[in-house]
């Protein structure tokens, strides 16, 4: 697995280091409830993802990641 700056990927997808970091700072004692239970289908018409750091790709070639919560963005060096 590729290593980066911003960004780290624990099984489940890139998330924010720094985005992490804050909400675990605001929130010791972690999730109420299971991922499982908490992000099935959803039932609302915009679900919330425990997980608020999760990045997504900037761009349609997948090089680029981005962060919804601060914004800040990472190239991924293919090789």
């Amino acid at each position: 697995m590729q290593e980066l700056s911003d960004f780290f990927n624990d099984g489940f997808g890139w998330a924010c280091r720094h985005c992490t970091r804050e909400l675990e700072l605001a929130s010791p004692e972690g999730p109420a409830r299971s991922r499982l239970l908490s992000e099935g289908e959803a039932e609302s018409k915009q679900p919330e993802l425990s997980h608020k750091a999760l990045a997504k790709w900037a761009d349609p070639a997948r090089r680029v990641l981005i962060c919804p919560r601060c914004g800040v963005t990472e190239l991924v060096d293919i090789k």
